[in-house]
């Protein structure tokens, strides 16, 4: 197992920095601001989500939002542009309860911890194709080309009553463009620090029934030296990507549409283990084949099948490990005036080839049935789900979950929620000379109240969760918890711990003149419940505001996100400081045509760690220009 395999398995060792976090009068008094703003606000603005917007990631159906339980954020496209050179772990970062890191610059190992939730405990899919590695667990984010996504939705909390296995602290479905219209080609270019170049070009549009969308992409830069410790190769560790992405789909008649989406992406970038010129090859590709039909008023179908590919691979020491899934999904949804029934029958197939297993590779398949219930009476809003999985090697696994809204004065909704997951161990876990093959699934158990405040486009909501997790799968030494391993090789993984997630988000939207405020700001407790020892690389303070406005055609905004220590080490021994980073960033529309963006990122060059002995990108700017045809 290579040592930047080990990176993406372990926990690394700590920070020499040693800043702390409080969190400032000023932020939580923005925040109040922004709730009582929110309050008495009644100004609609266009560029706001709209609480009328429909999403289909809470229940795998095409539902408004305001009729959901659940707790959900929509990443649009004009913030989606707005992002500059980031990626989209960066995006997500700026949302109410997610945490990002990274292990060094962009292209490096990259984790989301959703409500402090491990990386492997978020669901992910691209236009609704499955994205996961059966090595490490949970997607390759650092993989996924920002410039092809159109839009993103999170649902926060459990899911697996509708998703099944991994979805224990949320999912996360990205979309890429579909087309309408006539046709229009596009071409962007973009330029940064340390040599960042940005490319994209495409066309969407729509005739005749069909519709299309096309685009091809590159990104490439010199990067900077992210490893810190000594011995390390002192070089700067670049990157560079290239994508493609294809959604093409044709009306058969009034009621029906089939569609195929497809996205390829490769990624080679630099890491330091060695003195060698160390480099990362990622290649990931997702296709899918829809068949969408309403039948009667009354009741609708979709049938799927999707196939994806996680493949990873280190030079010049050599490691390799390909994870490829397939998907089939067919769903029914009847609706029956307040009631909606859904009833979806869905098998995954996941094959891992990688040297370090016993025999080379390894499959597995799960099979499922899942049935929901929803009820939208006005002031009341009542959604049930079950599921049942069999999977090939471990049997049944029956998840549940509950969810009530009631809105008991006007614009007020008070909701309450439980749930139930579950997620299998990976074959890698199971299977590899650090394997061990008596492993069970890791388990989840959460509680949720939530209060949500929303007129025209203010809002303001509050979320209290609780999500105990038995079961957990660790990375062990020598100690004889490996009943299945020998530990010839110095450990295994093993079921060894409980966790628990817990924690409260407040966010809010308003405006105050002529400015736009949003913001979010989470207190959360990550804990070993075994050992009492909060969890690595998460916070338990995190915050983030922004505000942007509109001068002379410009669309001028600013970024703060601030958060506290964390241990980057399982022991607490370790810590990683605090740290507080201001972003700006600048948008005008040049003339029908032609548009530009540009972005400073860490504007006052902020020094931090996000793991220790990694550094993260100090000051950088970024400008592009696109051109479309309208």
């Amino acid at each position: 197992m290579s040592s930047q395999y080990s990176t993406l398995c372990a926990a690394q060792a700590s920070s020499r920095v040693r800043a702390t976090f409080v969190l400032r009068p000023t932020l939580l008094a923005s925040l109040l601001v922004m709730a009582s703003a929110a309050q008495a606000q009644q100004v609609a603005l266009a560029d706001t989500v709209s609480m009328k917007e429909t999403v289909v990631t809470a229940n795998r159906i095409e539902q408004p939002l305001s009729d959901l339980v659940a707790d959900m954020s929509i990443v649009d496209r004009e913030t989606i542009e707005s992002a500059g050179a980031a990626g989209v772990a960066d995006v997500l970062s700026r949302l109410p309860g997610i945490q990002m890191v990274r292990n060094g610059g962009a292209g490096s190992s990259t984790s989301v911890y959703l409500r402090g939730a491990d990386t492997r405990f978020t669901a992910v899919y691209l236009d609704g194709v499955r994205l996961d590695s059966q090595s490490t667990g949970g997607a390759s984010w650092q993989d996924i080309p920002l410039e092809s996504i159109d839009r993103i939705e999170v649902l926060r909390g459990p899911a697996a009553a509708v998703y099944g296995s991994d979805a224990i602290g949320g999912v996360v479905q990205i979309f890429t463009k579909k087309g309408e219209g006539k046709a229009k080609p596009y071409v962007g270019l973009g330029w940064g620090s340390r040599g960042t170049v940005k490319a994209q070009a495409g066309v969407s549009g729509g005739a005749a029934g069909w519709d299309y969308s096309l685009g091809v992409s590159h990104a490439s830069s010199n990067g900077f030296n992210s490893k810190t410790s000594a011995g390390a190769n002192p070089d700067a560790d670049g990157y560079r990507s290239n994508a493609f992405n294809g959604r093409i789909g044709y009306q058969l008649s009034a009621n029906q549409r089939v569609e195929a989406t497809a996205l390829t992406s490769y990624m080679n970038s630099g890491y330091d283990t060695s003195k060698a010129d160390d480099r990362s090859i990622y290649k990931m590709s997702a296709v899918g084949l829809n068949w969408q039909a309403k039948w009667s008023d009354v009741y609708s179908t979709r049938l799927q099948y999707t196939q994806s590919r996680d493949f990873y691979q280190t030079k010049p020491s050599v490691y390799e490990t390909d994870t490829r899934l397939q998907s089939y999904l067919f769903q029914n949804e009847w609706k029956l005036g307040a009631q909606t029934v859904t009833a979806a029958l869905e098998r995954r197939e996941d094959k891992l080839v990688n040297s370090g297993l016993d025999i080379g590779s390894r499959e597995r398949s799960q099979n499922a049935l899942a049935l929901g219930y929803g009820l939208n009476l006005g002031k009341h809003t009542l959604q049930l789900n079950a599921r049942h999985d069999r999977d090939s090697e471990f049997g049944g696994h029956t998840t549940g979950s509950a969810a009530y809204g009631y809105e008991f004065i006007p614009n007020w909704r008070a909701t309450a929620s439980a749930g139930t997951s579950f997620r299998a161990p990976t074959l890698y876990q199971r299977f590899s000379q650090y394997g061990d093959a008596s492993l069970v699934p890791e388990k989840g158990r959460n509680v949720e109240l939530g209060l949500k405040w929303g007129k025209g486009s203010d809002s303001f909501s509050a979320t209290v969760y609780r999500n105990n997790l038995s079961n957990l799968i660790n990375y062990v030494g020598k100690t004889g918890a490996c009943p299945g391993n020998t530990g010839a090789y110095g450990g295994c993984y093993a079921n060894v711990a409980n966790a628990r997630y817990e924690g409260i988000t407040f966010a809010a939207t308003t405006r105050v003149g002529e400015v736009n405020l949003q913001g979010s700001v989470d207190f959360q407790n990550p804990r070993d419940t075994d050992k009492d020892l909060q969890l690595g690389r998460r916070s338990k303070r995190y915050a983030s505001l922004s505000a942007d406005t509109k001068v002379a055609g410009w669309k001028l905004g600013a970024e703060m996100q601030t958060a506290g220590k964390r241990f980057d080490d399982a022991a607490n021994k370790n810590v990683l400081g605090g740290y507080t980073l201001w972003n700006l960033s600048a948008q005008k529309q040049l003339s029908r045509d032609w548009s530009l963006v540009a972005r400073v990122n860490n504007l006052a060059d902020k020094r931090y760690e996000l793991a220790r002995t990694y550094a993260t990108e100090g000051r950088s700017g970024y400008i592009g220009v696109k051109w479309e045809a309208n």
